[in-house]
Parts: C-alpha cells; structure tokens; sequence
C-alpha cells in the first residue's frame, strides 16, 4: 500500500476557505474516482513557517501506475482549480510514501 500525500501551505486568512473548498468539493471529487481512498486532512505543527498554515493531505493508493492515471485523468485537472482558485495563496508539494508497517 502506497501514501500520496500533498503538502499545502496555504497563506494566513486563505486556511479556511482553503478547508472549505478541500471537504467540499476537492475530497467527494477525488473519491468519485475510486482509485484514491482513505483521504485524511491533517494540520502539520512542526516546521511552522511565518504567515501561513500547513497542511497535509493524504489518500490511500495501490499501486503508483494506477496513482499516475489517476493524476493524468483527474489529479491534474483538480490542481488547475485549486491554481485557479488560490492562485499563489496556496502552494502543495506532492510526496509519495510507502508503508512499511
């Protein structure tokens, strides 16, 4: 089992809209798909950085092939939105993690 996680530092006063938009709308889409299941949404405490909130994103996935059809067919689109959206206010980092135990 594979982890995608993303990252996010969302500027100071974009964190709620930037949650809103997350539950309502980024999360039922991605789970639409089925190929990424388990979302979680997590604050990240430590490595704090001066004027923005960050955050982790993550979702369950079996393999990374089917993580890079599912970013070709939708992931790139959703990230173009939220680009769209929050523009520089919002800034993800993509990590792919395996786990061990």
């Amino acid at each position: 089992m594979l982890i995608y996680n993303t990252t996010y530092h969302v500027e100071e006063g974009e964190d709620k809209n930037f949650l809103i938009w997350m539950q309502e709308h980024y999360l039922p889409e991605v789970e639409k798909y089925g190929t990424l299941c388990a979302p979680r949404i997590s604050r990240i405490l430590s490595h704090i950085e001066e004027g923005s909130v960050c955050y982790s994103v993550q979702f369950e996935v079996e393999s990374s092939a089917k993580l890079h059809r599912w970013h070709q067919e939708q992931g790139a689109a959703l990230n173009e939105e939220l680009l769209k959206i929050f523009k520089d206010r919002v800034v993800g980092f993509p990590t792919l993690m395996e786990v061990i135990v």
